[in-house]
C-alpha cells in the first residue's frame, strides 16, 4: 500500500511535466533537462542528511542510473523532434506496459498472471484514448523514423525501473548522483548540439519547479516505490500518467474533458484496481 502511494506521488508529479513543458517550450530541451536534473539532485541533500557517502554507488549501479535518467530523455527528445509529438508520446507510454510484461524476465521469482496482462492491455488502451482523445487536435496516422527512438525510450525507462531491483541495495538518496551526472551530460549535449539562449527570472523559477517535481522529486518517489512494491502493480498504476497529464493540459486551456478522455479514465482506473488487488 505504501509503495503504491509513493508511486502515485511520482505519477502525480510526472503529470505536471507536459504543462510545465508548454510554459518552457522556448527553452532548448537539453538545457532544460540538464538544469532541471541538477536542481533535482539537490533533493538528495536533506535525504542523506548532507552525508555524501550515501550518494556513492558501485559503477554498475551508477551506469544503470545514467542509462535511465539520461539515455531515456535523450531518446525522447530525439523522438519528439522527428515524429508527430502526440504519436511519439503515445509510443513512449509503452513503458508502463513494458514494466508489467518484462518483470518476469528481469526479476527472479516474478510471474506474469493473466490478470496483470489484461490490466496492462486495458490500461494502455486507456492511455491511447487519453492522448488521442483530447479533441480538436486532429491526429493522423503517419510514419516517422522518430517512433524508433520513442520506442527505445519506452524500453529504457521500463528496463531501468526493473534493473534497479537487481543491483545491490542502495539508498534512495543515491538517485541524487544519477541526476547530477545525467544533468551534466545533458548540459554537455546542450553545449554541442543547441544554440545558447538567455533565460528570464520566470524561466529559472519554472525550471526550479520542474527540477523539484517531475524531473527530480518524482525520481526519488519512484525509486522508493520500486524498492517496496510489486513492479507489475506499479507498472499498471503508471498508466494514470498520460490521463492526468492530459487533464492538466485541458485545465490549463480551460477545456472540459471529452468523452474519450472520460472513458480513458474509467479504463485506466479500472485496470489499476484489478492489477493491485491482492487476489
Amino acid at each position: 500500500m505504501i509503495a503504491n502511494l509513493l508511486a502515485l506521488g511520482a505519477i502525480g508529479l510526472w503529470a505536471s511535466l507536459a504543462a510545465l513543458g508548454v510554459s518552457l517550450s522556448h527553452v532548448p530541451p537539453f538545457l532544460l533537462t540538464g538544469v532541471a536534473l541538477l536542481v533535482g539532485s539537490l533533493i538528495a541533500l536533506p535525504l542523506s542528511r548532507f552525508d555524501f557517502r550515501l550518494w556513492r554507488v558501485p559503477a554498475r549501479t551508477l551506469a544503470i542510473g545514467i542509462y535511465g535518467l539520461f539515455a531515456y530523455h535523450f531518446l525522447l527528445f530525439i523522438a519528439l523532434r522527428h515524429a508527430p509529438p502526440v504519436q511519439a508520446n503515445l509510443v513512449n507510454y509503452l513503458w508502463p506496459l513494458g514494466i508489467v510484461v518484462m518483470a518476469p524476465l528481469f526479476l527472479p521469482g516474478i510471474t506474469l498472471t493473466r490478470r496483470h496482462v489484461i490490466a496492462a492491455l486495458v490500461g494502455f488502451g486507456g492511455a491511447v484514448l487519453a492522448i488521442l482523445g483530447r479533441g480538436g487536435d486532429g491526429v493522423e496516422a503517419v510514419w516517422a523514423w522518430g517512433y524508433l527512438p520513442a520506442l527505445g525510450a519506452a524500453f529504457i525507462w521500463s528496463s531501468y525501473s526493473l534493473l534497479t531491483k537487481r543491483v545491490p541495495a542502495f539508498p534512495t538518496a543515491a538517485i541524487g548522483s544519477f541526476a547530477l551526472v545525467s544533468g551534466l551530460l545533458s548540459l554537455a549535449c546542450h553545449y554541442f548540439l543547441e544554440t545558447p539562449v538567455s533565460l528570464s527570472t520566470q524561466d529559472w523559477l519554472l525550471i526550479a519547479v520542474l527540477g523539484l517535481g517531475p524531473l527530480g522529486g518524482a525520481f526519488f518517489l519512484w525509486d522508493a516505490a520500486l524498492k517496496r512494491g510489486d513492479a507489475r502493480q506499479i507498472g499498471v498504476l503508471s498508466f494514470l500518467t498520460p490521463l492526468l497529464s492530459t487533464l492538466t493540459l485541458l485545465g490549463m486551456r480551460g477545456e472540459a474533458p471529452s468523452a474519450p478522455v472520460i472513458l480513458a479514465g474509467v479504463m485506466i482506473i479500472g485496470a489499476a484496481i484489478v492489477a493491485t488487488r491482492s487476489r
